[in-house]
């Protein structure tokens, strides 16, 4: 079984949808999970945008990186935070840093910050695809270009 981490320093928003989006789209032997530097809440902008795009949210929560089993095949840290703060967060296979800007911290009012948390989650998206395509651990070789 492969198995994928993927941290965010809050576990509330980018690493929640990475972790949603990819267990859409992974084979059935491929485990998923996410975790933060420090636990909080699960940002409903990001239930709501995962929610739109027909994902399963059920069983999302935030969680620490000592509450998730390892090890993990591939550790893909989502913020700079992260990555700065879980240097010695090995991987079996590979570990990656995919910055992406925190959506819930953008300017605005409720418009602009789910403007961005789609955005963040349609980039995800299509970063997952073609990462999980290129490894071989898509569902669907179809999923890749949709």
């Amino acid at each position: 079984m492969t198995r994928i981490l993927f941290v965010c320093s809050f576990n509330s928003a980018r690493s929640q949808m990475a972790e949603a989006l990819a267990r859409a789209l992974v084979r059935e032997d491929v485990e998923v999970a996410s975790a933060g530097t420090v636990a909080t809440r699960v940002n409903p902008f990001a239930l709501e945008v995962l929610r739109e795009r027909g994902v399963d949210v059920a069983g999302l929560y935030s969680k620490t990186i000592e509450q998730v089993a390892g090890p993990f095949d591939y550790v893909i840290t989502l913020c700079d935070e992260a990555d700065r703060a879980c240097p010695n967060l090995a991987a079996r296979q590979q570990r990656f840093h995919w910055p992406f800007p925190d959506p819930a911290r953008v300017p605005g009012g409720d418009d602009a910050v789910r403007r961005a948390f789609s955005q963040t989650c349609d980039a995800l998206a299509a970063r997952l695809r073609e990462w999980l395509g290129e490894i071989g651990l898509l569902r669907d070789a179809r999923e890749r270009t949709a």
